[in-house]
């Protein structure tokens, strides 16, 4: 590939340590918007630079020698990233505290349990061409990066971006478009990855634009941890390169009430009014949010401060080494089931397994139908009372659904 047609291997991130040359730009840029775009780009890289990017800046961690050299046991076996402004939410005299344990590594993830997978979800099971999954009709998932922000540990994709680790060029995505230019049954591309986010303003300009330019598409979804983790990363220069053709939805990944702050509370804003549809989805984490009180204030922020829909809670997939972080199903269910009766519906997610071996994601419930005989149910409110219920439909109705003309 000519150096000319590389938009770069590195993400947006990495580059915080090798500033992009913006020169070229002072032709067509206004002196003011220039320094303003400057100005933005230089915050969230100094945010990046200051934060943890390799196993050895966890030694500037206030961690204790013993939690030092588990995190870095950890750490080697699966990337370490985290900016400064999410490790600075952190309460260091807490060693459970939720934001700690979603990015410090812990030595318990070097215990795999018998029946957790590499490929928890079988994205590579459906992919017909690289960087591109295909496990649903009218839809795909589309890789143009497999870096982040930053790292989780309960990452699904760990090992993939561990053992992958490429950044975007234009070659690479070339296989992949012409698999959704050939496919119109496609209505709909998510980037996720690694973070799509991640990448500079230019690369997700371009990403997009090839994307629009395939008619059967009318949809871009992003999946994101940037307006969680670098919040300073949303810039107008990003949001501008997302505005096109195509209706755009961000979901974001917040899990935890205290990573809602003021910055990202500005990120989501300006997402929101960018005219992007926002939702979020969340992991369901032992240790983390697995209790009515975490989750309630989760969604309620969410909602209430940031404009963003509560859409999935996932039941913790099958990663290797997250054993220590997921909970029972039942559990879950119990919790969703107690969140029911606090919330209004806009502030619930649905409580999903996303099934190995790309079953898809399928709601966990709770069931309310205690008893049905015929068109007479029996279901249980949300008080815990058993209330009669009878159907009173026309003729020829029928339990089947339509399937239209």
């Amino acid at each position: 590939m000519k150096a000319g047609d590389m938009v770069g291997v590195a993400t947006a991130v990495d580059r915080a340590v090798h500033p992009v040359d913006r020169s070229a730009q002072t032709a067509e840029t206004p002196m003011t918007d220039l320094k303003a775009t400057r100005a933005a780009d230089i915050a969230w890289q100094d945010d990046v630079r200051a934060g943890v990017r390799h196993v050895h800046d966890l030694a500037s961690l206030p961690l204790s020698p013993a939690e030092r050299e588990a995190a870095q046991a950890a750490a080697a076996l699966h990337k370490v990233r985290a900016p400064k402004a999410y490790l600075d939410l952190i309460d260091w005299n807490d060693p459970a505290d939720p934001i700690r344990a979603q990015v410090i590594p812990s030595p318990e993830e070097l215990d795999e349990a018998e029946g957790e997978l590499g490929d928890p979800i079988a994205d590579h099971e459906f992919s017909p061409v690289p960087r591109l999954t295909h496990r649903h009709a009218d839809r795909v998932l589309l890789f143009p990066t497999y870096q982040c922000a930053v790292y989780c540990r309960f990452c699904f994709r760990k090992e993939s971006l561990t053992s992958i680790g490429r950044g975007y060029t234009r070659e690479a995505l070339e296989p992949a478009l012409a698999y959704i230019s050939g496919h119109p049954e496609i209505r709909e591309v998510i980037l996720t990855g690694g973070d799509p986010l991640s990448l500079p303003d230019k690369a997700l300009a371009e990403i997009r634009a090839r994307i629009e330019d395939i008619a059967h598409v009318r949809l871009l979804r992003l999946h994101t941890r940037v307006p969680v983790a670098l919040p300073s990363r949303i810039t107008p220069g990003l949001v501008a390169a997302l505005q096109g053709r195509l209706m755009v939805t961000v979901v974001t990944h917040f899990n935890h009430a205290r990573e809602i702050t003021d910055a990202t509370e500005v990120a989501c804003r300006a997402l929101r009014q960018a005219g992007f549809v926002m939702l979020n989805q969340s992991v369901l984490l032992k240790g983390v949010n697995d209790t009515v009180d975490a989750l309630e204030e989760l969604c309620r922020e969410l909602m209430y401060r940031l404009g963003i829909k509560p859409y999935y809670l996932h039941h913790g997939d099958l990663a290797r080494g997250m054993a220590h972080r997921r909970t029972t199903i039942a559990q879950g269910q119990a919790l969703v089931e107690a969140l029911r009766a606090r919330l209004s519906g806009i502030c619930n997610p649905v409580y999903v397994l996303d099934l190995p071996d790309g079953g898809g994601k399928v709601p966990l419930g709770p069931c309310h139908v205690e008893e049905q005989d015929g068109q007479s149910w029996r279901i249980r409110g949300l008080d815990g009372q058993v209330k009669e219920y009878t159907e009173i439909v026309g003729e020829g109705s029928s339990c089947k659904p339509n399937a239209g003309s």
